[in-house]
């Protein structure tokens, strides 16, 4: 790490005035479990804790010895003089959660019953992020956690919430939310005349392909939360000036493969644009050998040709057993000295990026004693 900026995590996650991490990365580099060790981290320094996972698979659960995470904080047991919860966003949950917030029994129980609603709340695009925003602006308006830790899912489109305000806005100011609206505040079939009347062509069409029962559904539904879209939007922005705000950090996780710092890479990048507090790099599963800490280790070269000169010599039964000895050690020495040209081309292309390296594991982590584990090997650096 010499002449590196090296990250600090445990300051980080210690820190009274650091209030939201978010992880980011693709996946298979341990992205959720460094979340989750991360979350630990905090909560055994006695802040109250929670980690969210925005992603639907279930290793969070599994890394904290849970059975199952929903959209509800659950607590973790195990946890050394802190508290540490654990949850899993449900977009559909959420959703339902908001609309009975913001609207009367009556228009809530219409809004669940409606077809589209339904398709909306769960598969539609872009309702994950909207939702996501909601779930994080909930959790830190509440002010119960001192410490929010966001796992998002292991793909580029992690960072997608970061345009949910925008994108909101796009499609309530869109041409076709104004069309599908205009027959359910006229009303009824005097609505969808005066729709087509005024909108032209566009409707004509729209009204021929999908049909007059159709549209007048998707209108009523539209019109029915054309109110909280509006709250959407406003939410959706206050939490994205939230994780542009001091308080806030991005750490991006990576494994030292070309393919994840090409990634990391992307996440960089992406925060720079957005102008997003990134507190650093956390490059996972760095292979090590066991002379790693010397001051000379023995490098890949240099076993291969000790075995080669073993080879050439006098083969006694020492002499074989050195020489396999040394061949192991030089496919180890040679994985070691990959992990660290992959790490070092990174940190040239991006010196500005704090770093840490967290040495592989042989095993994988499955309760809260392994979280412990790769705190102290994340503090350890």
């Amino acid at each position: 790490m010499t002449g590196r900026r090296k990250l600090d995590v445990a300051a980080l996650v210690r820190d009274p005035n650091t209030r939201i991490i978010v992880t980011c990365g693709s996946g298979g580099v341990g992205k959720t479990t460094t979340a989750a060790a991360m979350a630990l981290l905090g909560a055994e320094a006695g802040r109250r804790t929670v980690v969210l996972t925005i992603d639907p698979a279930r290793r969070l659960a599994q890394s904290m010895g849970l059975t199952e995470l929903d959209n509800t904080p659950r607590e973790v047991t195990g946890v050394a003089g802190g508290r540490l919860s654990a949850m899993m966003l449900d977009m559909k949950r959420t959703f339902d959660d908001v609309v009975l917030e913001h609207s009367t029994t009556e228009r809530a129980e219409q809004i669940f019953a409606n077809p589209f609603y339904q398709s909306l709340s769960s598969s539609f695009a872009g309702t994950q992020e909207y939702m996501a925003m909601e779930k994080l602006g909930q959790l830190a308006g509440t002010r119960q956690w001192d410490l929010i830790v966001v796992d998002t899912p292991p793909s580029r489109s992690a960072l997608d919430f970061l345009d949910a305000p925008n994108r909101l806005g796009r499609f309530l100011d869109g041409r076709m939310i104004r069309v599908l609206t205009a027959p359910a505040r006229a009303g009824g079939r005097t609505g969808l005349k005066v729709m087509t009347a005024g909108i032209g062509v566009f409707a004509k069409v729209f009204s021929r392909v999908l049909g007059g029962d159709l549209i007048r559904d998707l209108s009523a539904f539209v019109s029915a939360l054309e109110s909280m879209f509006g709250g959407f939007r406003q939410r959706a922005q206050q939490t994205y000036e939230l994780l542009k705000a001091p308080g806030t950090a991005f750490v991006v996780v990576a494994a030292p493969e070309p393919d994840a710092l090409r990634e990391a890479s992307y996440f960089v990048e992406r925060l720079s644009a957005e102008h997003m507090p990134l507190a650093g790099l956390i490059v996972n599963r760095m292979r090590r050998t066991a002379d790693a800490g010397s001051s000379a280790p023995l490098s890949a070269a240099r076993a291969e040709a000790a075995a080669e000169a073993l080879a050439a010599g006098t083969q006694d039964r020492a002499a074989q057993l050195a020489e396999v000895a040394l061949r192991v050690h030089a496919e180890i020495a040679a994985a070691c000295e990959h992990d660290a040209r992959m790490t070092r081309r990174f940190c040239t292309a991006h010196p500005e990026v704090a770093v840490v390296e967290v040495r592989a594991l042989p095993l994988d982590v499955h309760d809260v004693d392994g979280l412990r584990a790769i705190g102290e090997l994340l503090t350890a650096g």
